[in-house]
């Protein structure tokens, strides 16, 4: 049981091109129209950004941005705490529903951790003012657990319907232990699925010692959506994608708040 105001967190992680971002997508989708619950805060921390896409928002400020700024001068009377907590509020974008916050890619050599660290203390003061942190994270899962919180309440494992894709899935999962990260219920999702028989890829799964949550069908109209540059939300609900992750949603959140 999460504390009073204490928004419920929500991480996807998988390999490359299993279509983690579009699911993450789907995600905000469904806690905007589904849940109703209160504002979505969806963060961006893979350096790959392209959530702002799926979503359909316009980013002109990121952390990575603020990283290199804060090389700089700050403003005289600002520490560069107090200077680089004003620029993560600056880049987060207000859109109907949710807001977006991208951590971006630094342009030039060095570490993210002083910024994270400062960034990771922003956000927790931001989190109050949501009730759902939506987290589209990097392949791995270390960026998480430095930037954005080491506490997740659901964690959504992508993979698509390949040995490789469920081997990588496994390998999230033996990492979130070593990691000792805090997890409250982790779920493996194989997406894009057509003619392949769910009890092959349960038995897959099983090898690599975890089990399917469930499966999301490969969805022309998702292509096309994709193809003209059009938004999650623009999905129709006839989607057998929307369909299908929205059923996913509805069992692994519905009644968890």
């Amino acid at each position: 049981m999460r504390a009073k105001n204490k928004p419920m967190v929500i991480a996807v992680a998988g390999k490359g091109g299993v279509g983690k971002t579009t699911v993450g997508g789907l995600l905000v989708r469904y806690l905007v129209e589904e849940m109703k619950k209160g504002p979505v805060l969806a963060v961006d921390v893979d350096p790959n950004s392209n959530f702002n896409e799926v979503l359909g928002v316009t980013v002109k400020n990121t952390i990575g941005e603020a990283r290199e700024l804060m090389k700089k001068d700050v403003p005289k009377g600002m520490t560069k705490d107090v200077w680089f907590e004003y620029k993560v509020h600056e880049a987060i974008v207000e859109h109907d529903g949710f807001d977006l916050l991208v951590m971006g890619r630094p342009e030039g050599p060095g570490c993210y951790c002083a910024a994270n660290a400062v960034a990771k203390r922003s956000i927790d003061a931001l989190k109050a003012n949501y009730s759902y942190i939506i987290v589209d994270n990097e392949a791995g899962m270390e960026h998480m657990s430095r930037l954005v919180t080491q506490d997740v309440d659901r964690l959504y494992v992508i993979s698509d319907p390949t040995q490789r894709g469920l081997a990588t899935a496994g390998r999230i999962h033996r990492l979130i232990n070593e990691l000792k990260l805090h997890i409250g219920n982790t779920y493996t999702i194989v997406n894009r699925t057509d003619a392949h028989d769910k009890a092959t890829l349960d038995s897959i799964a099983a090898e690599n010692g975890i089990a399917l949550t469930g499966t999301i069908r490969n969805d022309q109209a998702l292509l096309l959506n994709e193809m003209e540059g059009k938004t999650i939300f623009d999905l129709k609900k006839d989607s057998v994608a929307l369909i299908d992750a929205y059923r996913i949603f509805d069992a692994t959140l519905k009644g968890s708040e």
